[in-house]
């Protein structure tokens, strides 16, 4: 007889909720990675791949319509084909979206926020806090249903712009805000 593993916060004892952020950032295996760094890494809501499995399943459901539309209507049987990978694409997705929803996370460092993410191409990005021009919270319907925001960093270089998603979204208001009063009293070349 096997058992479900304990969904407690090892920390606290407590039970653990589902809005609760990812707990560790996952390092990929190799030599060649990306060193994570000595600072606390602080990462996205779990309920950030709730939202993605909701798209993603959406996704398959319009295509398996649209398919079966042009077959019934129109005796057509070549949409099978891109229906088929389409299917395919969006159930490697589905499979994929938790591994990589804990290889993101974001650092708060004495002069920079560290974003990471990634698990095949991984990307690290510098946001040095005097270069921020612009710190926008988005989120669409289901973001708001799973109360998660969108965080955006722009800065004067389009490569160093950071979209952090799947924030709760009192982390992000709050994020926003402690990046905004840093950055007022950082700027720099202006």
């Amino acid at each position: 007889m096997t058992t479900s593993p304990d969904p407690r916060n090892p920390a606290t004892g407590s039970p653990t909720p589902i809005d609760e952020t990812f707990t560790s950032i996952l390092e990929p295996r190799g030599s060649s990675r990306l060193p994570l760094g000595d600072g606390q890494w602080r990462q996205l809501s779990r309920k950030y791949v709730i939202g993605q499995i909701v798209g993603y399943l959406v996704l398959m459901v319009l295509a398996a319509a649209a398919v079966l539309t042009l077959w019934l209507m129109f005796e057509a049987t070549w949409p099978f084909i891109p229906g088929a990978i389409m299917f395919a694409v969006a159930l490697v997705a589905l499979v994929v979206t938790p591994r990589q929803a804990r290889s993101i996370g974001y650092q708060l460092r004495e002069d920079d926020l560290v974003f990471r993410r990634g698990i095949l191409w991984q990307r690290m990005v510098s946001v040095p806090y005097g270069r921020l021009q612009l710190v926008d919270i988005t989120h669409g319907p289901l973001d708001r249903m799973l109360g998660i925001a969108q965080l955006k960093l722009v800065t004067a270089a389009a490569s160093t712009g950071v979209t952090i998603p799947g924030l709760p979204q009192a982390d992000a208001e709050q994020l926003r805000d402690t990046l905004i009063e840093v950055a007022e009293t950082r700027r720099t070349g202006l």
